[in-house]
């Protein structure tokens, strides 16, 4: 099979690394003409996926219709925030008749687009002509790059309205070491992958803050339950939560070394600003710009995230992260409730 991966970052890197061993034929697209030529020549990227080599039958281009020539899946790679207009892109160097004949649009981006408040699979409806729900899926769940490049056993998810396309997604890429499972509930998969980012980075605060073991599974229960609120306004399966792309991502994102979203939240409770802490990252952190998205969903379906509430006051209003969690302990008391 033919696969066209859009967005050159380590996800992207893992995924063609785990494809090519899978037998396919794969194309990468860097935006960047100039990323793209140091990423053919020297077939590694050591700032971000150290020791990983992507295989020389990988084409990288930063051409994004030679990339997608030809492609029976697109797997949608790119930061959320960068979504529509890459899209867009790809719209504007395929014929509508070329796009018409891609199966299969895979969205492996965790976020909520900021000002819309769309998730990932809306803009590719929005953007793309003539694409039809069907024909989109999403892969998620507790995955870091890192690991599914080294071949260490993972486990994620291929959810889609579409049961052929999520089982014809599984088959592509499951391996020895990525075992994938069907999910039909797109929505909720998209806005676990979204939300957790959020309890990922007030995860990472209550390590900076020297929080024990306690805090954190306090925190990601609670957590869970303000995802479960929001998929349960937007038309969520209540149940996806508790699987994979929910509590599985959940856990693994709030206590993992390689999490971007912890360690944002590590650096801003060690004292650091938001554009400090972001400027010591070599890698996009989804959680922040989607704080911004999910507190303003909040807002509208009048919500209560109680948790989203603090971390955008943090990052965005200057609020204290010590008196953050002082306010989150000290709230009214109530029965527990999801």
């Amino acid at each position: 099979m033919r696969i066209a991966l859009l967005g050159a970052g380590s996800w992207a890197i893992a995924l063609s690394v785990l494809l090519r061993k899978r037998g396919h034929t794969v194309s990468m697209w860097e935006y960047n003409p100039a990323d793209a030529a140091r990423l053919a020549a020297g077939r590694e990227l050591p700032s971000k996926l150290p020791g990983i080599r992507i295989p020389r039958e990988v084409l990288i281009t930063s051409d994004i219709a030679e990339a997608a020539n030809g492609a029976e899946i697109v797997v949608c790679a790119v930061p959320a925030q960068t979504m529509r207009s890459t899209m867009k892109l790809l719209a504007s160097a395929l014929p509508e008749s070329r796009l018409r004949t891609i199966t299969g649009f895979v969205i492996v981006a965790k976020g909520i687009e900021i000002n819309t408040l769309m998730l990932m699979s809306d803009i590719l409806l929005e953007v793309v002509p003539g694409l039809t729900v069907d024909r989109i899926a999403v892969l998620s769940g507790p995955s870091h790059a890192e690991e599914v490049s080294r071949d260490i056993p993972t486990t994620v998810v291929s959810a889609s309205e579409n049961s052929a396309l999520a089982v014809k997604v599984q088959e592509a890429f499951s391996t020895e070491s990525f075992r994938i499972y069907t999910n039909p509930d797109m929505r909720g998969v998209e806005l676990s992958g979204s939300v957790k980012n959020i309890i990922a980075i007030a995860a990472g605060m209550c390590d900076g803050l020297g929080f024990g073991d306690n805090t954190k599974g306090a925190l990601l229960t609670r957590g869970i339950a303000e995802m479960m609120r929001l998929g349960k306004k937007l038309g969520a399966d209540p149940s996806t939560f508790s699987g994979l792309a929910g509590i599985g991502d959940l856990i693994t994102t709030c206590i993992s070394r390689h999490s971007r979203n912890r360690k944002i939240g590590e650096l801003i409770a060690s004292g650091l600003t938001l554009e400090q802490a972001l400027s010591r990252m070599t890698m996009v952190a989804e959680g922040v710009e989607t704080t911004k998205s999910v507190y303003e969903l909040a807002k509208k379906h009048d919500i209560v995230m109680p948790i989203t509430q603090e971390i955008y006051s943090t990052l965005f209003e200057g609020k204290n992260v010590r008196l953050a969690a002082r306010d989150l302990m000290s709230r009214e008391s109530k029965p527990e409730w999801w």
